[in-house]
Order: C-alpha cells, then sequence, then structure tokens
C-alpha cells in the first residue's frame, strides 16, 4: 500500500469517530471526508490505472 492510501484511510476513519462522537463539528467533519475521498481516488488513479 501506498502512503497515499493510507492517508486515505485514516482520514475516513477520523472522518468516521468524529461523525459518531462529534456532531457540533459538522462541517470540518465533511472537509476531511472530501479530503480522504479526493486522496483515496487520487490513489486509485495512479495504482490502478496508472495515471499521474
Amino acid at each position: 500500500m501506498s502512503i497515499l492510501f493510507t492517508i486515505g484511510i485514516i482520514i475516513l476513519i477520523l472522518w468516521l469517530l468524529g461523525f459518531i462522537f462529534f456532531r457540533s463539528l459538522g462541517w470540518l467533519i465533511h472537509i476531511a471526508l472530501i479530503i480522504g475521498v479526493i486522496l483515496l481516488i487520487i490513489w486509485l488513479l495512479r495504482s490502478v490505472l496508472g495515471l499521474f
């Protein structure tokens, strides 16, 4: 696994924990989700499709 994939997974796990335990930080949680999804998409494009 690449470092990009690992960072994406960590951000998604933190998003899930924040979503469950810290409802008042909704905007920050969604920003973390967006960053995690973008990192996972970049990782997929780089490793599976060979782009970039």
